[in-house]
Order: C-alpha cells, then sequence, then structure tokens
C-alpha cells in the first residue's frame, strides 16, 4: 500500500476494484448460464411444436390464396357492372 495515501483512501480504492471484479464475473455467469439454458430449451422442445409451426405457415399460405381468389372474383364483378 502506499504511504501517500490515507488508509481510508486505500481501503476505498481495494472495495471499488473488488466490486467491479465481482460484477464482472458475475456477468460471465448469466451469460454463460443464458447460452446453457437456450441450448436445453433447444433439445427439450417437443418436435410436435415444430410441426405446429410449420404447419401454420402452411396454413397461412393456403389463406392467402384463398383472398387472393376472392379479391380476383370481386374484381371480375365490378368491371362487369362498370361496364354496363
Amino acid at each position: 500500500m502506499d504511504d501517500e495515501k490515507s488508509v481510508l483512501e486505500q481501503m476505498t480504492d481495494a472495495m471499488s476494484s473488488a466490486a467491479g471484479a465481482t460484477k464482472e464475473a458475475a456477468r460471465t455467469a448469466v451469460k454463460k448460464v443464458k447460452k446453457a439454458a437456450g441450448k436445453v430449451a433447444k433439445k427439450v422442445t417437443p418436435k410436435k411444436a415444430k410441426k405446429a409451426k410449420k404447419a401454420a405457415k402452411k396454413s397461412s399460405a393456403k389463406k392467402s390464396a384463398k383472398k387472393a381468389g376472392k379479391k380476383a372474383a370481386k374484381r371480375k364483378k365490378k368491371a362487369r357492372k362498370s361496364r354496363r
């Protein structure tokens, strides 16, 4: 320890550096835990949920195709009315 600094300043510096080190250690631990949890979640996720997502995408594609057909029919009707 330096003789130029008072004991209070030296203790304050030591405590702040220890707190900083603890904070960094906690951050790295949290990052590792989150990463591990993500890996476990991927493994644990049931395949049915993945299939359900795919099915939802397919059904939404079917719905958009139906809507497109309905819109085309409406346009044809409007075109016929405007000709009259």
